[in-house]
C-alpha cells in the first residue's frame, strides 16, 4: 500500500511572510475600541492589532482581493468569495462569478464584487444570494475602480479604464449619472473627508480631487513616478494632507489647503505601494507592498515627513541560504537575493530582526538611498555562524556572489561587522574572476576559514580580522574550493576541491595530513561536528558520507535526478536530509544506509536546515519569499522508519501556510498503511525462549520469605506483669518441708477446633479439581496470578489434607507447574509457586509415591530448561564482551 505524502515531516507554518501585492484593509472594532489591520499573505489572511498578529484561516489558493466591514473580512481567490468571522472562521462562501474577482466593496448588508469580465454582482451577506447582477460592456466601460461615496444612500461610483465614471443606484438598478472623465484610465478612487468629494487616481500619475455632486474638479495634482496605486486622506487631527502611492515605492504627501506638494517619502517600499491607510484621528500611516513589508509611519517631526514607527518585514527577494543560529532552535538566519541577512524567530514575530544589507561603505550607501546605491554588496551565497563570543566580537562570516571579499556580521548589534576579509595580495586591486566560494567558523568563534575559486584556503581571526595563515604552499587545491569545514576541537580542517580531492589539514600547523580522491567532482560538503561525519554532495547527483576518524567513505546514496542544493544532518547525526532541483526532499538513515522518507514540493528547496533540538526542518524554495517549517512527526507520533521500496513514488506535498487549514487534521484519521499497523507481541516469541509474566515483582519474589515478613511486621506485644507471690508460700507435707511449685499453664491443648474438613472450597481449588479430568490449567493459573502473596500462601496451604485439601489436588497443582514449564511462559511464576509449595508441604511429599513421581519429572524439566538458558546467557555475554573490547 503506497504511503500518502511525507511520513516523517508534516507541514507546520511559514516564517517571514508579511505582505503581498494585495492592498491591506484597516477596520475598526467597536467593542475593542481598536483598529485592526488585515493583510493577505499567500493563501492566508493576517490580522494585526498594535503589537501582535492574530491567526487567520487558510484558503485553497492565493488570495487576490481583500475587503472588510464592521463584522467580516472578505477575501477572494479566482472566482470565489469567502467571508471570515472572528478573523479565522469562513462563515460565508459566494459562488457565481465566471472569472477572477478583482474588486470588492462591502455595502451595508451587502457586498459588491466585480470580476475581470466586467460582471458586477451585489450579494446579500447573510443569505449568500445574488441581489443584483450588472454586466458592463468591456469595450465602452471596463470597471477598474469601485467606491461607495459617503452619505450617498444605495449608490456606488465606478471608474473605468477609459477614464469615465458612472454613479449607480444599486437598489433600483439605475445609472444616475455618467462623468465624462479625463480620457485616462482610473486606477483608484478614494473618499475625501468632505462630503461629495472624491479623489481619482489616474494611470498618468494625476490625482483629481473632484466634487461628484456638481461634477466639478476642485484640485489637480501630478506625480512623476507613474500611475497612482493608492490614495489616503489624513483626517480628524487638523492636518489636511493627502498621501499618494506610486509603482516605484515612493509616497507623495500633498497639502490640500495650499494645494502643493508638502514632502516626499522616497523608498518607503522597494516595490509598488499596494495599500495605504491613514489611521483615523491619529498621525499614523499604514502601508504595505509586494516587497513583503508592512510599515506604520508616524508624522511627528518637522517638515511633515514620516518616520517608521513599527514594521514587519521579511525578504523582498527569495532566500538563498538558511541556517539555525545557536543551540536553542529558536532563531533562523537567512540570507536573501535582496542582499540582506535576517534572523527569523520560530517563537514569535516580535523577535525577528534584520542585520541589514551588505555594503562596501555604509555611510555612502545611506546617502545614496536604496535604489541608487552603488556600494551595495552582491547577495550572500554562503555563511557560517557561531554563538560563542558573539557578544564580544562578530560571530558570522559570509561570502558574496562573485565577490572576493568576505564580510563579518554581528548578531548582537544586528548589523554588518567590523572586518572585510580578503587575501593581502588583493588588498589594492580586486580581480573580477576570483571570488570566495566557501566559509566556515570554528566552534570557539575565534577563527574563520575561507575558500576561494582559485583553490586558496585562508584562516582569519574573527576578533581582529588578521590573516593567520594559508593551507598549502600557495593553494590547497588545483580547482575551485567547493567546501571547507573545521572539526569540533579545532584539530582538522577539511577542504573539497572541484578537481575531485578531499584533503585533511592540521588546523594549527597547516600541514597536510591526508588526501583522498573522490569518484567525481564535489558540489558541496557538510560536517556534523559531534559525530565526525562528513556529507559530500557530487555533481553527478550522488551523496557520500565520510567518517573523518577512519577517513573512509562509509555510505553512498543515489536517487536524486537534479543538482543537490543543500544538505542537513539531524542533531543526533542519524539522518541526512537532502534537497535537489528535482523538487524532492529526501531523508537518508545513516546506520541502515536506506532512504526512509521522500516527498515532493512545488518548487525546489534551495536550502535546508534542521533544528538543533530536532523538532523542525526548515526549507527555503526557488522564487519564494518564505521560510517553511516542517515538524518532525517522530517526536510525537508513531512513524514507520522502514526503508522505502525501490519503486516508491513520492507524492506532492503542499507547502506550509502561515495558518493550518481547518479541514486538514494533522494527526490524520485516514486508514493506516500496512507498515503502520501496530505490532502486537505474541504470548511466546520463540519455542526455544522462555517468557516471563508481566506481573510486578512484589507478587512473586517474596513468597518464600512471607513468614519473616510477617514477623517483622507484627506489632510489639505489651509488657507482661509478673504474678505476685502469695503472702503465705504453701508447703508440701512431709518430713522435709518443701515449697509447692507454681502451677504451669497447660498450652498444649488448643482451644481452636480444626475445621479444615468443614472449610468451603475456593475457586482455585475447584478449578484444580476440574483440571484433573480436563487437563486444562489456564483458569487456575489466571486465578492464582490475580492474587496477592498472602492469598497465594493460603491457597497453597489449603491443598494439603490437613488444610482441607487432598492428594489429588496436590497432584493437579504439580501438573499445572509442569504445563507452565513445558510451554515456557510465566517462567518466574512457575519457579516461585513450586518453591513455596515445596516449603509448605515438604513433610507430606516423601510419603506419597504419586507426588514423588511427578516431582521427579519436574526436576528433569527444570534442569534441562536451565542448562539451555545458561547456554544462551553465556553466548550473549561473550558477544557483548567482544563488542566492548574489540576494535571494529
Amino acid at each position: 500500500m503506497a504511503r500518502e505524502g511525507a511520513e516523517l515531516f508534516s507541514a507546520f507554518r511559514v516564517l517571514g511572510r508579511f505582505s503581498g501585492h494585495v492592498p491591506h484593509v484597516l477596520r475598526y472594532h467597536g467593542r475593542h475600541r481598536e483598529f485592526y489591520l488585515a493583510a493577505a499573505v499567500g493563501r492566508s489572511v493576517h490580522t494585526y492589532n498594535v503589537s501582535t498578529r492574530l491567526p487567520g484561516n487558510t484558503l485553497p489558493q492565493d488570495i487576490t482581493c481583500l475587503a472588510a466591514d464592521r463584522m467580516l473580512i472578505f477575501a477572494s481567490y479566482d472566482n470565489i468569495l469567502h467571508a471570515f468571522a472572528r478573523n479565522k472562521e469562513v462563515v460565508h462562501t459566494y459562488e457565481g462569478h465566471k472569472a477572477r474577482i478583482h474588486l470588492l466593496q462591502p455595502f451595508g448588508d451587502h457586498v459588491i464584487s466585480v470580476d475581470v469580465d466586467n460582471v458586477l454582482i451585489v450579494w446579500n451577506i447573510q443569505s449568500e444570494e445574488e441581489y443584483l447582477q450588472i454586466d458592463f460592456d468591456k469595450a465602452t466601460f471596463a470597471v477598474s475602480a469601485l467606491l461607495h461615496p459617503s452619505t450617498y444612500l444605495n449608490k456606488i461610483l465606478l471608474g473605468s479604464e477609459r477614464g469615465t465614471l458612472q454613479l449607480w443606484n444599486i437598489r433600483s438598478n439605475k445609472l444616475l449619472y455618467s462623468f465624462p472623465g479625463w480620457g485616462l484610465a482610473v486606477t483608484t478612487l478614494e473618499q475625501a473627508p468632505a462630503v461629495d468629494v472624491v479623489a481619482v487616481g489616474l494611470i498618468s500619475g494625476h490625482i483629481i480631487v473632484h466634487n461628484i455632486k456638481f461634477d466639478e474638479t476642485l484640485m489637480k495634482f501630478q506625480q512623476d513616478w507613474g500611475p497612482i496605486t493608492a490614495i489616503s486622506f489624513r483626517t480628524a487631527d487638523g492636518h489636511p494632507v493627502m498621501a499618494a502611492g506610486s509603482p516605484v515605492g515612493h509616497i507623495a504627501l500633498w497639502d490640500l489647503e495650499e494645494k502643493k506638494l508638502m514632502c516626499q517619502m522616497q523608498d518607503a517600499h522597494s516595490t509598488a505601494i499596494a495599500g495605504m491607510s491613514f489611521v483615523p484621528g491619529e498621525p499614523l500611516l499604514v502601508t504595505n507592498g509586494a516587497d513583503n513589508a508592512l510599515r506604520v509611519w508616524i508624522f511627528d517631526g518637522p517638515g511633515g515627513t514620516g518616520r517608521v514607527l513599527r514594521s514587519r518585514m521579511g525578504h523582498s527577494a527569495p532566500p538563498t541560504k538558511i541556517r539555525y543560529h545557536g543551540q536553542n532552535g529558536e532563531q533562523i538566519l537567512s540570507a536573501g537575493q535582496d542582499g540582506t541577512l535576517q534572523s527569523f524567530s520560530t517563537v514569535h514575530e516580535k523577535f525577528n530582526k534584520s542585520l541589514g544589507r551588505g555594503s562596501i561603505n555604509k555611510k555612502k550607501s545611506k546617502k545614496k538611498g536604496l535604489k541608487m546605491d552603488t556600494m551595495a554588496l552582491p547577495p550572500i551565497t554562503a555563511f557560517a555562524s557561531e554563538v560563542a563570543h558573539q557578544s564580544d566580537w562578530d560571530g558570522i562570516i559570509a561570502c558574496h556572489q562573485g565577490y572576493i571579499t568576505c564580510t563579518t556580521w554581528n548578531y548582537q548589534k544586528t548589523s554588518m561587522g567590523a572586518h572585510k576579509l580578503r587575501p593581502e595580495e588583493f588588498s589594492k586591486h580586486k580581480p573580477i574572476d576570483i571570488y570566495a566560494t566557501a566559509v566556515d567558523i570554528t566552534s570557539c568563534g575565534n577563527f574563520a576559514i575561507i575558500g576561494m575559486s582559485t583553490g586558496q584556503v585562508d584562516v582569519y581571526n574573527m576578533q581582529s580580522g588578521i590573516h593567520r595563515g594559508r593551507y598549502g604552499k600557495e593553494k590547497a587545491h588545483e580547482g575551485a574550493i567547493r567546501g571547507v569545514a573545521v572539526d569540533g576541537l579545532n584539530q582538522l580542517v577539511i577542504t573539497a576541491g572541484s578537481e575531485g580531492l578531499i584533503k585533511f589539514w592540521r588546523f594549527k600547523t597547516k600541514d597536510l595530513v591526508y588526501s583522498t580522491e573522490l569518484s567525481s567532482s564535489p558540489s558541496g560538503i557538510l560536517l556534523h561536528r559531534d559525530s565526525g561525519i562528513l556529507g559530500i554532495a557530487f555533481d553527478d547527483f550522488t551523496i557520500s558520507v565520510l567518517d573523518i576518524e577512519t577517513r573512509k567513505i562509509v555510505r553512498t546514496f543515489s536517487g536524486h535526478h537534479g543538482r543537490i542544493n543543500d544538505m542537513t544532518f539531524s542533531p543526533d547525526g542519524r539522518w541526512l536530509i537532502t534537497s535537489s532541483m528535482d523538487c524532492s526532499i529526501k531523508t537518508w538513515d545513516l546506520p541502515t544506509g536506506c532512504l526512509i522518507d521522500c516527498f515532493l514540493v512545488d518548487s525546489a528547496a534551495v536550502s535546508l536546515t534542521m533544528s538543533p533540538t530536532g523538532d523542525f526542518l526548515a526549507s527555503a524554495h526557488v522564487d519564494d519569499l518564505g521560510i517553511y517549517l516542517w515538524s518532525n512527526r517522530s517526536l510525537y507520533s508513531l512513524v514507520s522508519l522502514r526503508p522505502l521500496p525501490a519503486d516508491y513514488e513520492p507524492s506532492l506535498v503542499t507547502l506550509p501556510s502561515t495558518c493550518p487549514m481547518q479541514d486538514v487534521d494533522v494527526s490524520g484519521d485516514e486508514e493506516p498503511c500496512d507498515e503502520m499497523i501496530e505490532y502486537v507481541s505474541p504470548e511466546q516469541l520463540g519455542k526455544q525462549l522462555v517468557t516471563l509474566s508481566l506481573l510486578p515483582e512484589s507478587r512473586w519474589k517474596n513468597l518464600l520469605n512471607l513468614d519473616i515478613i510477617k514477623k517483622k511486621n507484627k506489632p510489639r506485644e505489651p509488657l507482661k506483669v509478673p504474678k505476685s507471690a502469695p503472702f503465705f508460700i504453701p508447703t508440701v507435707p512431709g518430713l522435709i518441708p518443701r515449697y509447692v511449685p507454681p502451677e504451669e499453664e497447660n498450652d498444649t491443648q488448643s482451644k481452636v477446633v480444626n475445621l479444615g474438613v468443614l472449610a468451603q472450597k475456593s475457586d482455585f481449588y475447584m478449578h484444580l479439581e476440574e483440571a484433573l479430568s480436563t487437563n486444562k490449567y489456564k483458569d487456575p493459573l489466571d486465578l492464582l496470578k490475580g492474587l496477592g502473596p498472602s492469598n497465594i500462601e493460603i491457597e497453597l496451604r489449603g491443598l494439603a489434607p490437613e488444610g482441607g485439601g487432598s492428594m489429588e489436588v496436590m497432584l493437579s497443582f504439580l501438573r499445572m507447574i509442569g504445563m507452565m514449564l513445558n510451554k515456557k511462559y510465566n517462567f518466574e511464576l512457575a519457579q516461585a509457586y513450586l518453591a513455596l509449595f515445596l516449603k509448605l508441604h515438604l513433610k507430606i511429599l516423601p510419603s506419597e509415591p504419586k507426588l514423588l513421581e511427578e516431582l521427579s519429572k519436574l526436576s528433569v524439566q527444570l534442569e534441562e530448561t536451565w542448562i539451555h538458558l545458561q547456554a544462551l546467557f553465556n553466548q550473549s555475554l561473550c558477544v557483548l564482551t567482544y563488542m566492548k573490547s574489540a576494535l571494529l
